[in-house]
């Protein structure tokens, strides 16, 4: 994992011991490397330096407020499917200027909030949605920037879940259909054609979906140009694969360069919606092994970490490495290991047969946990949610605290009879 080192077999996240985070801060904690997500940012804007391009954070990754600040003074816009994701995004610092609103759901009063704040661009992904805009728009008094999101009916390789362009799911709308809509917009009086938009999924690993979604959408650019609609944004979404087990990582510097070829000589700003890509790999989880049991031939480490604060494994079959803080006395049992958690489910289980030496006490980090963590974590169990810590040059800060159980009651004691 990229935001983890070895030193002296000790594992350092930026120089800072993890042993050290867990006596400052107890388990489970979530840890972030600063400079590994600059460096991800930094990557991947210069891999489009070339190009008119806005490199929008995906906020739905990880929404933390130290994480979206961080973004924000890197100089990266936002993609963001709900009127608080936006709050989030101003409270952090980031600019609505750079903000695309994403999303099939949006209510009347987002939309309002979207076009008081000055958002870069909505993306519309039904009739429906666009007539309230428009609605919307022209009782604000203001002229909306609409884009289309089109669903160009392309399947990718990622679990079913996480695919989102294919014509069976609910995202987007079909070619004709957003011609139909921006040709509307075009004759209305509250609405600017855009842009158009489109994202395949999660966890892609090949540019060639990619390279055809961009050609499909440039098609569509064209047809609207000789209609006399011309479109000032290109948004091909994000969805680019980070390395969990043994997967390949997106090839980013290919695909910017398949991209910069179609884009060549166009008068078309690029978004990219990268979310995973700049964060998974800076996050580990780190957890200490409460008690440890076998039965039937299971070997079970039972840790204080669970599927509530990391719910991948259970949710989407997610195959996250784990790894030892400290180096296990000589003799200490090696498994295979199941990797569990206190939560009364037997799909509370984050690791299967994992061959490492554990016992009871033992500190444990779960890698790849900077993205689709946090956002999915629950109070299941009643549990409290797990504090969050930031590695920064000037050592690890706290950037969310641990819940405790009135965090929780808080919301609910004032009306208890």
């Amino acid at each position: 994992m990229a935001g983890i080192r070895i030193h002296n077999g000790e594992p350092l996240v930026d120089g800072v011991r993890l042993a050290e985070v867990a006596e400052g801060f107890g388990t489970p904690t979530l840890v972030y490397s600063r400079a590994e997500i600059e460096s991800r940012i930094s990557a991947f804007q210069g891999a489009f330096a070339g190009l008119s391009h806005l490199l929008c954070y995906s906020v739905k990754a990880n929404n933390i407020l130290s994480i979206l600040s961080l973004m924000a003074n890197k100089g990266t816009g936002f993609d963001v499917v709900s009127g608080n994701e936006l709050e989030r995004v101003l409270r952090a610092g980031g600019e609505a200027a750079k903000v695309v609103f994403s999303g099939v759901g949006k209510l009347a009063e987002e939309l309002d909030f979207a076009l008081k704040c000055g958002v870069f661009s909505i993306n519309v992904e039904s009739v429906e949605e666009f007539e309230l805009l428009e609605q919307r728009a022209a009782l604000s008094g203001i002229k909306a920037p609409v884009s289309v999101r089109v669903n160009p009916d392309i399947r990718v390789s990622t679990h079913p879940f996480i695919a989102t362009g294919e014509k069976s799911t609910k995202f987007g709308v079909s070619f004709d259909e957003a011609a139909s809509l921006l040709g509307r917009a075009q004759r209305s009086a509250y609405l600017q054609p855009f842009g158009v938009a489109c994202h395949l999924g999660s966890q892609i690993v090949e540019t060639e979906p990619l390279e055809d979604a961009c050609a499909r959408l440039l098609t569509l650019v064209d047809d609207l140009l000789r209609r006399g609609i011309k479109l000032s944004m290109l948004d091909l979404g994000g969805g680019f694969g980070v390395r969990y087990r043994d997967e390949s990582e997106f090839d980013l510097k290919a695909y910017a360069h398949m991209i910069g070829k179609q884009l060549k000589q166009r008068e078309l700003t690029l978004v990219t919606e990268p979310g995973r890509y700049l964060v998974a790999g800076a996050g580990v989880l780190l957890t200490r092994v409460i008690r440890t049991k076998s039965s039937q031939g299971h070997h079970f480490a039972v840790i204080d970490a669970a599927m509530n604060d990391l719910i991948r494994p259970s949710l989407y079959q997610a195959y996250h490495e784990v790894g030892c803080v400290q180096a296990a006395p000589q003799g200490t049992h090696t498994g295979p290991w199941e990797i569990v958690g206190p939560i009364c489910e037997t799909a509370d289980t984050l690791g299967v047969g994992r061959e490492i030496p554990i016992v009871k006490g033992d500190l444990l980090y779960i890698e790849s946990c900077g993205a689709y963590v946090s956002v999915l974590s629950s109070n299941y169990n009643a549990r409290d949610r797990v504090a969050e810590v930031l590695v920064e040059p000037e050592g690890a800060r706290l950037i969310r605290r641990r819940e405790c159980l009135n965090d929780q009651l808080s919301l609910e004691t004032p009306f208890l009879k």
